[in-house]
């Protein structure tokens, strides 16, 4: 019961430290920078690109400060700060970690000033008077600038941030402790509470980050599915919209009817979404940030909208699902006018209530709940699991802060023995030395002369399922790609990942990774996601990338057939925006079970490639719904 006792409160560790990070973020969208600074430990710094601050009194004046009038509390002013993407590494002692973290900022003062950063954090966090704080928290700035004009590099080349990481490292998040587990006060029903709270919180994280791709496109039927009977959707300054059919007339009235047509973007990327399950096990608070991201390229028009939500989600039938919807809007603006002076509408005043991550320490639960299973070999199975989503997100973000730098011989380290990655517009390679190999082919191996510009490789709101036996998962991630550049301003593009992990000697490893793309990309900063051109149908489809010929795919994206046959690549009927590509999932309704219009379960090559799927090589395939 110790170990068990042990090996719980190193989850609820990972899960904490990342709501603190995400508190910060929600803080600073009202100004407060009091609270802010009060999740730092007592002699804690703050480094923000060239600016140091240490101690409580001084931190809590340099945000005050650095903000000004952008600070989210002048009228029509914003500051959005996003850290999102975590890859989180505990200590052997369970008693201090470091994260590194994707950065953005939006900022304005309603008064026509505006700024833009953008960068990369690099975390170090204190477990200290029973409580976790942030003890380091370093902002590396990459790139920044206004609204209007854009952003572009800060100080030239760019450099490579230092990881705290190694390939070996990333996938194990919560390391082997040494020694013998001190003894514990905590009874077996306790324990068995905090474990269900973890596997509810994971739950109810997929559910939010499904909910999301559906209002993406604009697919209402399954947002419909998710929801109680006797839900609410409440908008406010709007009104509140009641039952099932409530929720979809708030999205019919607000977004358009069912389904994307052409040059229709309806992106609601989620971010620093914090989860609080009740004690009572059926009821949880899910508080976050939304960035909307809309447009249509038939008239051109596009725009930006601030949210936050706080939902209310129950669990029904022993299926989680949401019962109310709070959105409060921040900032609606032209994507071409921008934010800087204050946006479309009427500067909100209501501050929706937080979450305090602290508050969701060790022991957060203690009472036990009736009819639950107390075998202590299947309780470790549970808390494995949970343990699996961590490990499955550190291992994606892995991927995603070492192929912005180009590493290619830390990619390929990532992969399992057997692990397979696609490579944009050409094949899958298999094999950790493959995959490198494929990467050099394509970008070379003098990674400094390419450090002009970074496409980023974000890769937030995943929707992880985890194996009965927490040995794999399947993830879904959107790629949202900020690009940076010395010589002019940088842009958004979206795609999404298809992902499988496996635990492999210990370590966490990539087993499969997929990349769709693009969904939509801007043409510039200037034009925007809504510039873009139809495509000429009387041209061919645009060949597979050149380099292949010189080494080839292990298997080609034409071979895949159909699943493929819509990407630049595949085996014909390419699509690019502003058409409308195919939306894929790996997953059913996570409420309802409807399968999706486009559903391919399991690893994207594996119908041709049958050898490559998990049952095939001793795992189990994930669950793909209720």
């Amino acid at each position: 019961l110790d170990s068990l006792a042990r090996d719980v409160e190193r989850v609820e560790s990972i899960r904490t430290i990342k709501d603190i990070q995400r508190s910060f973020s929600q803080l600073a969208q009202f100004g407060r920078y009091d609270d802010m600074a009060a999740l730092f430990s007592r002699n804690g710094t703050l480094v923000w690109g060239n600016a140091t601050a240490k101690g409580l009194a001084a931190i809590e004046v340099w945000l005050r400060t650095d903000a000004g009038d952008m600070n989210g509390k002048q009228p029509g002013s914003i500051d959005t700060i996003i850290a999102e993407n975590p890859l989180v590494s505990l200590s052997v002692d369970g008693r201090s970690a470091k994260a590194r973290w994707n950065g953005l900022r939006f900022q304005g003062d309603g008064e026509g000033g505006t700024r833009i950063q953008g960068g990369v954090y690099e975390n170090e966090y204190v477990f200290s008077g029973g409580k976790w704080k942030i003890s380091m928290l370093h902002y590396y700035a990459l790139y920044a600038g206004p609204y209007i004009g854009g952003w572009r590099n800060v100080g030239g080349l760019l450099p490579f941030v230092p990881y705290h990481f190694t390939p070996e490292s990333s996938g194990i998040p919560i390391p082997v402790p040494e020694g013998q587990a001190q003894a514990t006060n905590a009874t077996v029903q306790e324990l068995v509470s905090r474990i269900q709270r973890l596997n509810d919180e994971d739950e109810v994280r997929n559910l939010m980050h499904a909910r999301g791709y559906y209002i993406d496109r604009r697919m209402w039927s399954d947002v419909v599915d998710l929801h109680t009977s006797n839900t609410t959707v409440t908008l406010l300054g709007t009104g509140t919209y009641i039952g099932l059919s409530g929720v979809r007339q708030s999205l019919e009235r607000f977004q358009g009817p069912e389904g994307l047509t052409q040059g229709i973007n309806n992106d609601h990327p989620i971010f620093d979404m914090i989860i609080d399950v009740n004690t009572n096990g059926v009821d949880a608070v899910a508080r976050g940030i939304e960035i909307a991201m809309l447009g249509d390229a038939n008239t051109r028009a596009a725009s930006w909208e601030f949210n936050v939500f706080r939902n209310h989600l129950t669990k029904d039938n022993g299926v989680w699902k949401v019962k109310a919807v709070h959105v409060t809007p921040l900032i609606v603006a032209d994507y071409y006018l921008g934010w800087g002076y204050g946006g479309l509408k009427s500067p909100n005043t209501y501050v929706p209530p937080f979450i305090k991550a602290t508050q969701l320490s060790f022991g957060g639960i203690k009472t036990p709940r009736r009819g639950t299973n107390t075998d202590l070999a299947d309780l470790q199975r549970r808390l494995g699991r949970s343990a699996a989503y961590d490990g499955a997100e550190n291992q994606s973000h892995a991927y995603g802060f070492v192929i912005d730098d180009l590493d290619c011989g830390k990619m390929g380290a990532l992969f399992a023995k057997r692990g397979h990655k696609a490579n944009p517009f050409a094949g899958y390679f298999i094999s950790p030395e493959r995959t490198a190999t494929a990467c050099y082919t394509t970008y070379g191996y003098n990674r400094t002369a390419l450090r002009s510009s970074i496409s980023f490789h974000w890769r937030p709101q995943p929707v992880i399922l985890v194996s009965e036996d927490g040995r794999s998962a399947t993830l879904r991630a959107r790629l949202l790609q900020p690009s940076t550049n010395l010589n002019r301003s940088g842009s958004f593009n979206n795609a999404i990942y298809h992902d499988q992990m496996v635990l492999e000697d210990g370590k966490w490893r990539l087993w499969s990774v997929t990349i769709d793309e693009f969904y939509w990309q801007s043409t510039s900063w200037e034009g925007g996601w809504s510039a873009a051109n139809p495509r000429n149908k009387s041209e061919p489809d645009p060949p597979p990338a050149d380099w292949i010929k010189k080494y080839p795919p292990d298997i080609t994206l034409k071979d895949i057939g159909e699943r493929e046959s819509t990407f630049r690549g595949g085996s014909g009927g390419y699509i690019q925006w502003p058409e409308i590509q195919r939306m894929w999932f790996q997953y059913r309704n996570l409420a309802s079970g409807r399968v999706p219009e486009f559903y391919w379960p399991g690893c994207v090559p594996c119908k041709a490639k049958p050898d490559w799927a998990l049952e095939a090589n001793g795992y189990q395939e994930p669950p793909t719904g209720p």
